[in-house]
Order: C-alpha cells, then sequence, then structure tokens
C-alpha cells in the first residue's frame, strides 16, 4: 500500500535537498576523487599564428620523426597535441581579446597568396638543450614571407602584452610548469625572432644531440612545399602547437 505523506513533510524534505545541493556547489573543498573541476581561465594566453604545411612537408617530418622516436622513445610524436607547422609569430596575448586577434590575423592574410606560396626546403637543424636537441626542417625565407610575418605582427599587437606564465600554456599533470626559456623565447619572439633574424621552420622532434649531431652532418637534398593551411595555436611545452584555437582563412 503506498503511503501518502503529510504535505508539511514533502515540503520539508525539499527544503533539505535544496539546501543540500546548494552546499555542495558552494563548498570551498576539494571534490571527492573522480569528481572534475573547471580549470580558471588564465588572462593571458600564448599563442602561435603559424601556416599548416603540405602533404610533401608532413612527409618528410614524419619520417624524421620516426626515427628519432627509435634512438629516443620517451620524444615526442607528431600527434594532433604537436601539429607540424611553419611559425609566422608567437606573442603572448589577452584571452578576453582572443577573437580580435583571429579577425585582426584573418584581415592581415586576406591580403596574400598563400596557398600559392613555394617554399624551399633545405636543411636540418636544431636547438641545443644540454644533452638534448629540438630538431626541425628549415626552409628559406622569402619576400612573401617576411611580408606576411610583418603585417600580422602590426596586425595583432594591440592584443598582446609582453609576457606570461606556465597557464598561459596548455600543461599537463605530469609536467605543468613551461620552461622558463620557452616563456623568454615567446616574450622576446618580437623582435628577435622576426625580419631578418626570421627562420621559418618545422619541427621534427626531440632526440640527444650526439644523434643530431649526425643527422646534421647528412647529405640534405631539398625540395619544394606549400602552405596548406593557417591557424592559431595556444603554445605547449617545448613551443608545440598543442591546442588548435581558431582555423584562419587564407586564399
Amino acid at each position: 500500500m503506498r503511503i501518502r505523506l503529510p504535505p508539511q513533510v514533502v515540503a520539508l524534505r525539499m527544503l533539505v535537498a535544496a539546501v543540500l545541493v546548494l552546499t555542495l556547489a558552494c563548498s570551498p573543498f576539494s571534490p571527492m576523487p573522480g569528481m572534475a573541476m573547471a580549470a580558471e581561465p588564465s588572462e593571458v594566453t600564448a599563442i602561435d599564428i603559424l601556416l599548416e604545411p603540405d602533404e610533401t612537408m608532413l612527409r618528410h617530418a614524419e619520417a624524421v620523426n620516426a626515427e628519432h622516436l627509435k634512438v629516443f622513445p620517451k620524444g615526442f610524436a607528431l600527434d594532433a597535441a604537436h601539429r607540424p607547422h611553419i611559425t609566422l609569430l608567437q606573442r603572448f596575448a589577452r584571452t578576453s581579446d582572443l577573437d580580435q586577434v583571429y579577425a585582426a590575423a584573418n584581415k592581415a592574410l586576406a591580403t596574400h597568396d598563400v596557398r600559392g606560396m613555394k617554399l624551399q626546403a633545405f636543411k636540418y637543424y636544431y636547438i641545443p638543450t644540454k644533452d638534448m636537441g629540438l630538431s626541425g626542417i628549415v626552409a628559406k625565407p622569402t619576400p612573401e614571407l617576411l611580408k606576411l610575418q610583418a603585417d600580422l605582427v602590426a596586425a595583432v599587437a594591440q592584443f598582446t602584452v609582453q609576457t606570461g606564465d606556465s597557464a598561459a600554456f596548455v600543461t599537463t599533470p605530469d609536467d605543468p610548469i613551461i620552461d622558463p626559456l620557452l616563456i623568454d623565447y615567446v616574450s622576446n619572439f618580437v623582435p628577435k625572432s622576426v625580419g631578418e633574424a626570421f627562420s621559418p621552420h618545422v619541427t621534427t622532434g626531440y632526440a640527444p644531440r650526439t644523434y643530431l649531431d649526425k643527422l646534421l652532418a647528412e647529405p640534405f637534398v631539398p625540395f619544394t612545399f606549400s602552405p596548406a593551411g593557417a591557424a592559431v595555436y595556444q603554445l605547449g611545452q617545448f613551443g608545440t602547437a598543442a591546442k588548435k584555437l581558431k582555423d584562419l582563412d587564407i586564399k
């Protein structure tokens, strides 16, 4: 037999349930294991405005990366969190202004025939970090590429700040602190890595310097490739394109 509770009891139970829900929602304590907490967005985002290479460059970069991983399996693969790309501009931008950054970048790109660019890859290189190195394939800068970079620098300048911290980057629980050298690199990308100092390249992996020295000593067969797309990414450790924020329009 179903027992009908007095209206006063029903109302009391509903009040207690509501109080419990409100208490849990406002609790200052950490959630129970397995419960997710929303991370507060950083006021600053480390961005990379970049070109995505065509299949020709992707094949070469992935082949080099595969060899790196054979030698040093703890390195990183060229996957969704480490997209092969050519950096045009790295800056710290105000997170609240990212939509304006995208619009300004699109406006700058609209005046360039990006897909029509012909870029020549001509050598390997690496950036040393103690006994390891971050390697890449270098392309020759062209007047068109340099003009595009200059236009992007000018277009987004008003939305940038001088520097940021680890919170501006994509990090993981196992690697939550960004290398200070990377923060310094992004902070000083303009003026240290633009114009005559610009070295367009596609990063290919992380490996011991002894192995990379041998790689650089090998003959490099030049090849031509073109950009296939453009995007804004959030940077991760090693300066990787870790998280796509926005696809950009190119012609």
